[in-house]
């Protein structure tokens, strides 16, 4: 065992600005049946890439692992809604993978020898969550987040799997959750489960950014005004009341994030949306899923005003679009039919 080499290491991690960093092994991840009973009952919704058989054993994915290096790097606290607060500034993976690429070389350099090595932030077939409270950065608590007690549960993960052998933190030995339930008495569509897993068919950051279909009816008032993610369970959690702020600056908000016309965003042409978004991780939803999620977010606040831009939509090049304007325009309509109803 090299336990100067591990502390070495996890002290270049925090020079480079990850909040935690800790080693596990890469043995099999202690939740995986749960995972695959979870995946059984259809819950990872179209998310197929979860199916993976490599999560149920590191090795599978890099058969010469010895350690996982395992990280976390903060991201701004929740604020407003409409926008994950993760997503407010430059793409996690980007920035991430900047930062992986450099702690990788100084592992080369500080070892002396030819380092194999594997980096992923939510890109590889490893079950995140279950690495990391391996390595002590945390308990998986009942959102289904990874929540550390100082840090709450604002950050990213990566991992770097290594062909060195290192010295393995112990796990975090306690789950803190307690008997607070306020995640789920928030949840607007009761998505998260009260075995520590979520339905990603109804929850909203996945109905918003991973989903490329209709947004089913039923659940689409209780988006709100959420068109790109969802911070509620991170909101409500306590341990995210005290969490400090993030100190990387790729993380800011950038210009026009929110946008400050949230109708106007409808008439955006193709190129139009790739160039606004080309390093913001809105660009993954696309154009026609941000487009529709705008259109429900419109037709939730009822505003008059948003109807012109709505019945321009009704004529969008894309059918996801059309659809989803044309419910907006009904559930506006239906408010002002209401209103007046109300007022006679």
């Amino acid at each position: 065992m090299n336990d100067t080499l591990s502390d070495t290491i996890k002290a270049q991690a925090k020079a480079l600005g990850f909040a935690l960093a800790g080693v596990t092994t890469p043995d099999p991840p202690p939740h995986w049946l749960v995972f695959q009973n979870w995946l059984k009952l259809g819950r990872h919704a179209s998310m197929r890439y979860l199916e993976d058989a490599r999560r149920a054993d590191p090795r599978l994915v890099m058969p010469d692992c010895r350690a996982i290096l395992v990280l976390a790097l903060s991201y701004p606290p929740p604020q407003a809604e409409g926008i994950a607060a993760y997503a407010r500034g430059l793409d996690y993976h980007q920035v991430l993978k900047e930062k992986l690429a450099a702690l990788c070389r100084y592992i080369q350099q500080t070892a002396g020898k030819t380092v194999h090595s594997l980096a992923y932030t939510d890109t590889g077939p490893l079950l995140e969550r279950d690495l990391a409270q391996r390595a002590g950065l945390g308990w998986i608590g009942r959102n289904t987040c990874l929540i550390h007690p100082r840090l709450g549960s604002t950050f990213f993960l990566a991992e770097v799997l290594l062909d060195l052998e290192l010295e393995s933190d112990a796990p975090f030995p306690a789950d803190r959750c307690g008997t607070c339930r306020r995640c789920l008495d928030a949840c607007p569509t009761s998505c998260i489960l009260p075995d520590r897993t979520l339905d990603a068919n109804r929850c909203i950051s996945y109905l918003t950014i991973e989903n490329r279909d209709a947004i089913p009816p039923d659940l689409r008032a209780q988006m709100g005004s959420w068109y790109f993610g969802c911070d509620i369970c991170q909101r409500v959690c306590p341990w995210n009341r005290h969490a400090p702020p993030s100190a990387e600056p790729s993380f800011s908000a950038a210009p026009g994030i929110p946008p400050a016309d949230l109708a106007g965003e409808l008439s955006l042409p193709e190129q139009e949306f790739d160039r606004k978004f080309k390093t913001s991780p809105i660009r993954r939803a696309r154009r026609a899923g941000y487009l529709r999620n705008i259109a429900v977010v419109l037709g939730n606040r009822q505003d008059p005003a948003d109807l012109p831009a709505l019945e321009r939509a009704c004529h969008d090049e894309q059918a996801l679009v059309r659809e989803h304007a044309r419910w907006a325009l009904e559930a506006i309509n239906t408010s002002i039919t209401t209103g007046n109803k109300d007022k006679a």
